[in-house]
């Protein structure tokens, strides 16, 4: 396998048939089957608890938010709460780390830099994770790393509806405000050309890749596939790795 980073653009998938694949990739990533990998989506509205959430992160009750359309998943993430819907920008990177708080620095980089391309002024704060603009919240990262492979991401706030958020605690800090594209380019008088999702789903595969020393390489999900039904040999075994 060469040094490329296989880039896949799933579209609108369930979020559970998104865990599922990624377990598959991570398998196979772990047995030296396939390289490094990431998936780019965007989900049908739902609420994944990270391994830190707690009740008052979704203060409103899980039947009040399943009722108005939004599912709620428990995560074998880091973090807390966080919200997934369609226009919503998310990436799964199923790639081997040696370095998990450089990993997270570098994904961080690379999303500004995405942003940047695409009318978005955006910044790293210290001591948050994620990534801003300005005061507000427009990018989240939660990663879960098993025996020295990532699975989960980051997830970019592209054009979608924003009032789920003010529903819950995001990512578990109180007062914060969530933003996306679509609302930073009107708020800065930016006129559209692409429309958002494809233009800053471009942007994130080519800045991540390029964040990581990588070139990407698109593939469709059958390569993927197929790459999964090739017999293993034998995996190796890392040290287990703390979430982040």
């Amino acid at each position: 396998m060469s040094d490329d980073l296989l880039v896949c653009q799933l579209g609108t998938i369930a979020y559970r048939e998104a865990h599922d694949l990624q377990l598959r990739l991570r398998t196979a990533r772990q047995a030296g089957v396939i390289g490094d990998v990431l998936l780019l989506l965007d989900h049908p509205p739902v609420y994944t608890r990270g391994r830190r959430t707690g009740p008052s992160d979704l203060p409103l009750g899980e039947a009040w938010y399943r009722a108005r359309g939004i599912d709620v998943v428990d995560a074998d993430r880091g973090g807390r709460v966080t919200y997934h819907g369609p226009g919503l920008l998310t990436g799964y990177p199923i790639m081997r780390v040696d370095d998990v708080h450089g990993f997270v620095a570098t994904m961080e980089r690379a999303i500004v830099a995405a942003l940047g391309d695409a009318g978005v002024a955006a910044r790293v704060r210290e001591g948050l994770t994620g990534v801003w603009a300005g005061e507000r919240k427009i990018g989240s990262i939660g990663l879960h790393v098993s025996r020295g492979v990532t699975t989960h991401g980051f997830a970019v706030n592209a054009d979608n509806d924003l009032a789920p958020w003010e529903w819950i605690v995001p990512c578990g800090l109180e007062g914060v405000s969530m933003t996306s594209v679509a609302r930073e380019r009107s708020r800065g008088g930016v006129a559209e050309g692409d429309p958002t999702m494809p233009c800053l789903r471009r942007h994130v595969a080519f800045r991540f890749a390029e964040a990581h020393g990588r070139r990407q390489r698109l593939v469709g999900r059958g390569r993927l596939e197929r790459a999964l039904a090739r017999p293993a040999g034998p995996a190796p075994e890392p040290a287990p790795v703390a979430f982040a």
